[in-house]
């Protein structure tokens, strides 16, 4: 999964990132045409606990690639940026907006609400902007077809300012608009960035996050990238004296899986223990064919064990002994914590 960090300039989006990376880039360079790129290990607790069983010579976590998308020169057109931070944009899967809700000292009183808004608004302009034009190409070209009608149900969406991830629409239609890369289509997240003292009331952004069923995490960005940087004994130790038990980031990764609709499958052995990211709904073969193309081609039946019985009977052996390891054709659902060994045959 790749996530891009966007927001208005001095929302703080640098400083939510290194929280969210252990990174160092640098803060409070605004206009700056240049994006910060990271990438991090999901925290698994589940791997953690099957690498003590199985010692194995590798441990692999699921990963997040995170983009810190920069902000607008003072010459671009969009409140966004220009061009190529647009393009940036288009190659994330998932949106983290970050809004501004702390006193930065200016006198500007912050609104998370309204920034957010902002940001929304800008994303449904550009993706008007693109299906207009392909709208008039397909008038010209006489080719009111499928393509045509499913383009004017989104630009009348867009039109009542109404973003694409809104819509009603089915698998087929997603499918078919996959390729205009459209930036109100994306899943969106919202991080409100507070202060360390006297924070900004959350009340009405809560309430708007609720109503629209976008997911929302709040937090201080400085004490939070503070955090990142502490070894993983320091932040446990630093995070139970306050009184919180997780950190930032694991509610940050658990609100964008859950927004992705994504799940972990686990692969087991003295050679690796591996978690595997993959859509909810994913079919064995497809689960299979992540790991190796030969997998997915020459499926026979998945051995699964999920891994709550897994931890309860202690090992593999004893999870036949006591049948909870099952066989599964091609039409089982890869369920989340799923323990998976694939047969096949090419």
């Amino acid at each position: 999964m790749k996530v891009g960090i966007i927001g208005l300039t001095k929302s703080g989006k640098t400083t939510v990132f290194n929280a969210l990376t252990g990174s160092s880039a640098q803060t409070g360079t605004f206009g700056v045409q240049k994006a910060n790129l990271a990438v991090i290990k999901v925290p698994d607790g589940r791997v953690d606990f099957l690498s003590g069983i199985y010692k194995p010579k590798k441990t692999t976590y699921a990963e997040i690639s995170f983009v810190d998308v920069p902000g607008p020169s003072d010459a671009a057109a969009s409140s966004l940026g220009g061009t190529q931070t647009i393009d940036l944009i288009k190659g994330v899967d998932t949106l983290a907006v970050v809004v501004r809700a702390f006193d930065n000292g200016s006198g500007d009183v912050a609104n998370p609400l309204k920034d957010f808004q902002a940001i929304e608004s800008e994303l449904i302009v550009l993706d008007l902007i693109m299906l207009e034009k392909k709208l008039e190409r397909l008038e010209k070209e006489h080719k009111k077809d499928t393509e045509y009608d499913l383009i004017k149900k989104c630009k009348n969406a867009l039109d009542g300012e109404k973003p694409l991830r809104d819509l009603d629409l089915d698998e087929a239609e997603t499918k078919s608009l996959s390729g205009f890369q459209l930036l109100s289509l994306k899943p969106v997240l919202i991080v409100a960035n507070t202060g360390e003292n006297a924070s900004i009331d959350l009340t009405a952004l809560k309430e708007f996050a609720a109503g629209r069923g976008i997911p929302m995490v709040d937090f201080c960005g400085t004490i939070e990238m503070d955090i990142a940087e502490m070894s993983p004994e320091e932040q446990s130790e630093f995070l139970e004296g306050l009184g919180i038990t997780e950190s930032a980031r694991t509610k940050f990764i658990r609100a964008a899986y859950e927004l992705s609709d994504l799940i972990s499958f686990l692969t087991v052995g003295e050679d690796e223990v591996r978690a595997w990211t993959i859509k909810k709904g994913t079919l064995a073969p497809q689960a299979g064919g992540k790991i190796h193309t030969d997998i997915g081609r020459g499926f026979i039946r998945a051995e699964v064990v999920s891994f709550e019985d897994f931890r309860a009977l202690g090992n593999m052996a004893k999870a036949k002994e006591a049948g909870r390891v099952r066989l599964e054709g091609k039409q089982y659902e890869i369920q989340d914590g799923d323990i998976i060994n694939f047969r096949f045959n090419v």
